[in-house]
């Protein structure tokens, strides 16, 4: 179906190339974990209650769908993959040079004291990351020999965890100068921090653009390519984008509205959440009912005919979204005094422990690269997360901040390395096991408060740490020609970012509900994952595909 016109370099030739494509990686956790300190410094600057300060995470995921929606139209339209025709080491270069104007606007928006501004920036800098991302994973793959690839995918997402974990740090020290800022000097603090921020963000765009641009090491990654035609998947998703615009449209509204009528207020209140769960129910309703069509005639849907794909979809969606809205709302629970009654600045090293929970399970998700004998694989598993862990309290260390109340988490690491050992490299299995334990989790947080809930919802990073390249793998298994058109639309549904965490925070600003009550948004979540991981090994196996026997057992 494809072939390769840049020269690649040979394998076990390939760690200088591998090592400069790893930066953007970097780039797309530091600036996503950073917005959950971000979150809560504009929610505090702008008076923005719960649901408007999900509106950062609205922007950024968005802009993921909108792009990889928008390459797949241009494919399916034009029989252009442009992706294919600019190369993956030029598509990288484009989306850094997008992602730094993506940081000039965020900065003329900083200036011009606007929110929506600032919306729009981050927007524009989310949206260069698409083109990235749709660009870096596959050119990680071709990067050496083609059954390694999937590891240096998971290569990739460790190193990406590492920015997801320094991230909040940096960011809380930008805009604070400190991670135990009071609320005094929050009240004091003014956006000309912002600024100074993305400008050192916009320039390290630039820097890592000519370092792609320049670099030697990394081969074009031209191809050609036969983009396969799916007229009717894609009119289901252009439908459905549609039909999101529509249904977002008065939820905008109600933002835009400012008032202090109490009978007034409630009604806004009622017409958010009313139109973020039709959001929602459009989205399921899409997906499901492709499904049904597609079953009866599979003409013209491409990948959208495989059970497996259409379901893998939501749960990518399920999985991003929850994700992302465990720590978007993390410094709105953390700010209760059941919780600590945290401000916004001190709030960094919590999500700076959330995320590096991710890179915990990352890391270990990654020991197969090196290819250790399986007694020491058994050994490793149990020492890298403890070793990823300590790092993550390092860097909180060297910040200052005060470790004692996250020292005991190790024992979550712990029931991680356990969950790992268990799982046998089986991705399904995998997937099972981790979801039962996040939402497991989820319900200790929710019926408990203190430290135990902390450490609880902090362990939903753990838990969803490997979950993107399971629901992958799974997703795609069996699809044969389609493989890379079903692989652009399971990254369409980071959408999920864009959508799950707004309906929490509305949940959220419910006084019936409230902020912690909001996280059974988290339980239904890994319900859901649990139910693809048990769903998709049947679909699978109807379809002749035994998929865990394919990957390596046991530890």
């Amino acid at each position: 179906m494809e072939q390769n016109n840049g020269a690649m370099p040979a394998p076990g030739n390939n760690r200088g190339a591998l090592s400069t494509l790893v930066t953007v990686f970097f780039f797309w956790g530091f600036i996503a974990a950073g917005n959950g300190v971000f979150i809560p410094f504009c929610k505090h600057y702008f008076h923005l209650d719960q649901f408007q300060s999900q509106l950062i995470d609205f922007a950024f995921y968005l802009a993921y769908y909108l792009g990889a929606l928008a390459l797949y139209f241009i494919a399916s339209v034009f029989g252009k993959d442009v992706i294919a025709r600019w190369g993956y080491r030029n598509s990288i270069v484009y989306g850094l040079l997008f992602s730094a104007i993506g940081a000039i606007i965020m900065i003329l928006a900083v200036n011009a004291n606007t929110f929506p501004g600032m919306l729009m920036g981050l927007f524009a800098v989310a949206l260069g990351f698409s083109l990235q991302q749709t660009a870096a994973n596959p050119f990680a793959a071709l990067l050496g020999p083609p059954e390694t690839g999937a590891h240096r995918i998971n290569l990739g997402g460790g190193i990406n965890s590492f920015g997801t974990a320094i991230g909040p740090i940096v960011v809380a020290l930008a805009l604070f100068g400190t991670t135990k800022a009071n609320d005094d000097q929050i009240n004091s603090l003014g956006l000309d921090k912002v600024t100074i921020l993305y400008a050192c963000v916009g320039a390290l765009f630039i820097i890592a653009a000519g370092l792609f641009f320049f670099s030697k090491k990394l081969p074009k990654g031209q191809y050609e390519t036969h983009t396969e035609k799916s007229p009717k998947a894609l009119m289901a998703l252009l439908v459905m984008t549609a039909l999101l615009i529509a249904i977002f449209i008065p939820v905008f509204r109600s933002y835009l509205i400012d008032t202090t009528d109490a009978a007034m207020k409630q009604e806004l209140e009622n017409t958010r959440i009313k139109w973020l769960l039709a959001g929602l129910i459009i989205i399921v309703g899409s997906l499901l009912l492709s499904l049904v069509m597609a079953k009866s005639k599979s003409d013209g849907w491409g990948a959208m005919k495989y059970p497996q794909l259409v379901l893998g979809m939501l749960a990518i969606f399920t999985y991003v979204g929850v994700e992302v809205t465990i720590q978007s709302n993390l410094g709105a629970l953390l700010a209760e005094p059941s919780f600590g009654g945290l401000s916004s600045s001190q709030v960094a090293p919590y999500i700076s422990m959330y995320w590096g929970s991710l890179m915990v399970g990352r890391w270990t998700g990654s020991i197969k690269v090196f290819e250790p004998s399986a007694t020491l694989k058994s050994i490793l598993i149990f020492i890298v997360p403890v070793i990823a862990f300590a790092v993550v309290i390092g860097v909180n260390a060297i910040a200052q901040n005060d470790i004692t109340p996250l020292s005991s988490y190790v024992t979550c690491v712990v029931i991680l390395a356990i969950a790992f050992y268990m799982g046998q490299d089986k991705p399904a299995k995998t997937l099972l096991l981790f979801s039962l334990l996040g939402m497991a989790f989820m319900l200790i947080g929710i019926f408990t408060t203190g430290k135990i809930a902390i450490y609880a919802f902090l362990s939903g990073g753990l838990f969803c740490s490997i979950m993107w390249p399971a629901i992958f793998v799974l997703a795609i298994a069996g699809l044969g020609k389609f493989t890379s058109q079903g692989s652009a639309f399971l990254i369409m549904m980071i959408l999920g970012g864009a959508i799950i965490p707004p309906i929490q925070g509305k949940l959220a600003d419910m006084p019936s509900i409230g902020i912690h009550n909001s996280y059974w948004m988290a339980v239904i979540c890994f319900a859901y994952l649990a139910f693809f991981a048990v769903s998709v090994k049947g679909i699978l196996r109807r379809q002749g595909i035994d998929y865990d026997s394919s990957i390596d057992g046991g530890h």
